[in-house]
C-alpha cells in the first residue's frame, strides 16, 4: 500500500504543479475556450489541462519503475507501459490540435481508433470474459481485438461527452478509478493475484492525475482539461478495465476462488461494467447513449454538440453548478461502490438496503429545487390574495372607526330639495 500511496501523491503533486505553467502557455498559444450558447462558463478559459495531466502521468510512471514491487510485477512482466505511453501520446497530440484549431469529429474518431488499435495490438486487450451463469468464455484473437478497440473508443468518448461542468469529468473518473483500485487491491492481497498489479498501479496514477488537476478545475475553473485531457483519461480508464479483468489468468482465479462458478461470482462486480456496459462510469455511458439516440433522431450527427446532457438538465432543474457536479459525484460513487460491496460482503441484503437508503436521499436532493420552486410559486399565488384580504379588512375597520368618532352624520345632512 505504501508504494501505491507514494505513486498517487507523486501524480497528484506533479499534475498540480505542472498545470499552472500549462495555463499560461495555453493563453499565449491561443488555446482557450470561447463562449458558446451550450457552455455554462461566462469567461474565456484556457484549455490544454490534459498536458499537465500527461506530465503527471510520465513522472508517476517513472517513479513507479523505481519501486521494487511495481518494477518486478509491472514493468518487467508486461508491455503495458509502452502501450499506454504510445496511446496517450497520440491522443494528447490530437487533443492539442483540437483544443487550438479544432478537428472534425470523424477525423478525431479515426485518431482515437488508431491509438486504441496500437495499444491493443501491443497487448492491452481482453482475452476472456466471465459471464454469470455461463462461466469463463475465451475470446478468439480477432474478436478480442475488436471488442477491446470498441471498449477503449467508447470509454474515450463517454468521458469526453461528460466533460461539461467544472470538475465533473476529473471527479467522476477519479471515483471510477478508486472503485477499480479497491477491487484490484482486494484481489492482490486477498487472493494473492500478482497479475492485478498493473491495473492497481494505473488506477492510483489516474486518481492522482485527476485530483491534481481538480485543484485547478474546481468551480470556478481556472483551466479546462480540453479534449487532450478527457480523451487521455478515458483511454486510461478503459485500459484499467482491460488490465483488471481481461489479463488475469482465469485458472488462477478459479483456483483461489475454489471453483469456476465461485470465480464467476467473484468477478461479477467487475464485469457488470462490461454488461451495462460500465457500472463504475454508468452515468457517462448512459449520457453518451442518450446523446447518440437524441441526435440521431433529430437528424444530426452523433458527434454534434448540444446542451441537453445530464449536467445541463440538472442546471435547468435549478441546481447550481457545484451542486450539479456533487450530485453526479454522488450517483457515480453510489453505483460503483455498491457493486464493489457485493464482492466484499457475503450477505447482499444489507448492501441492497444501504444502497436503497442512499438512493432515496439522492432523489430527495435531486428533486429539492423543484419542490422549492413549487412552494415558492404557491406562496406567490397565496400572498397577493392574503394581502388583498388584509387591505379590505383594514379599509372596513378604518371606516367603522371614523363613523364611531363622528357619528353617522345623517342628522347634520340637509333634507333633500323637493
Amino acid at each position: 500500500m505504501r508504494e501505491y500511496l507514494a505513486v498517487l501523491m507523486i501524480a497528484w503533486v506533479v499534475t498540480y504543479l505542472a498545470t499552472g505553467p500549462v495555463r499560461e502557455v495555453a493563453f499565449r498559444f491561443g488555446a482557450w475556450a470561447p463562449l458558446r450558447d451550450r457552455d455554462v462558463h461566462t469567461t474565456p478559459t484556457p484549455r490544454l489541462g490534459g498536458v499537465g495531466m500527461y506530465l503527471g502521468l510520465l513522472v508517476a510512471l517513472l517513479a513507479a519503475s523505481k519501486l521494487p514491487m511495481m518494477q518486478i510485477r509491472f514493468f518487467q512482466s508486461s508491455r503495458t507501459v509502452p502501450a499506454l505511453l504510445i496511446g496517450c501520446t497520440m491522443l494528447i497530440v490530437i487533443g492539442i490540435v483540437d483544443d487550438r484549431w479544432g478537428v472534425d469529429a470523424l477525423i478525431k474518431l479515426a485518431g482515437q481508433t488508431l491509438a486504441a488499435s496500437i495499444m491493443v495490438l501491443m497487448g492491452v486487450q481482453l482475452t476472456w470474459i466471465s459471464i454469470p451463469g455461463v462461466g469463463i468464455v475465451s475470446l478468439e484473437p480477432n474478436l478480442a481485438v475488436t471488442v477491446s478497440v470498441f471498449l477503449i473508443v467508447g470509454m474515450i468518448n463517454a468521458v469526453n461527452f461528460v466533460d461539461g461542468l467544472d470538475g465533473l469529468a476529473a471527479g467522476m473518473v477519479a471515483i471510477a478509478a478508486s472503485c477499480f483500485f479497491v477491487y484490484a487491491y482486494r484481489l492482490q492481497h486477498g487472493y494473492d493475484i500478482s497479475s492485478i498489479v498493473p491495473a492497481a498501479t494505473v488506477s492510483v496514477v489516474l486518481i492522482g492525475m485527476c485530483l491534481g488537476f481538480l485543484c485547478h478545475n474546481w468551480s470556478p475553473a481556472r483551466i479546462f482539461m480540453g479534449d487532450s485531457g478527457s480523451m487521455m483519461i478515458g483511454m486510461l480508464l478503459a485500459a484499467i478495465t482491460i488490465l483488471e479483468f481481461g489479463l488475469i489468468d482465469p485458472d488462477q482465479l478459479k483456483y483461489v476462488a475454489g471453483s469456476q462458478s465461485t470465480a464467476t461470482y467473484k468477478t461479477v462486480p467487475g464485469f457488470l461494467p462490461l454488461v451495462l456496459p460500465f457500472c463504475a462510469v454508468a452515468l457517462p455511458v448512459a449520457d453518451t447513449v442518450m446523446a447518440v439516440i437524441r441526435r440521431t433522431r433529430a437528424g444530426r450527427s452523433p458527434f454534434s454538440a448540444d446542451a441537453e446532457h445530464m449536467h445541463h438538465r440538472l442546471l435547468q432543474i435549478g441546481h447550481s453548478k457545484r451542486r450539479a457536479v456533487l450530485i453526479m459525484y454522488f450517483w457515480s460513487a453510489l453505483i460503483s461502490f455498491t457493486v464493489v460491496m457485493f464482492s466484499v460482503s457475503s450477505q447482499s441484503r444489507p448492501v441492497v438496503l444501504g444502497a436503497m437508503g442512499f438512493a432515496a436521499l439522492g432523489l430527495v436532493g435531486l428533486l429539492l429545487p423543484r419542490v422549492r420552486k413549487h412552494l415558492d410559486d404557491r406562496a406567490g399565488r397565496v400572498r397577493p390574495a392574503r394581502l388583498r384580504g388584509k387591505h379590505a379588512a383594514a379599509g372596513e375597520t378604518a371606516v367603522e372607526r371614523q363613523l364611531a368618532h363622528t357619528g353617522s352624520g345623517l342628522e347634520n345632512t340637509p333634507p333633500p330639495r323637493p
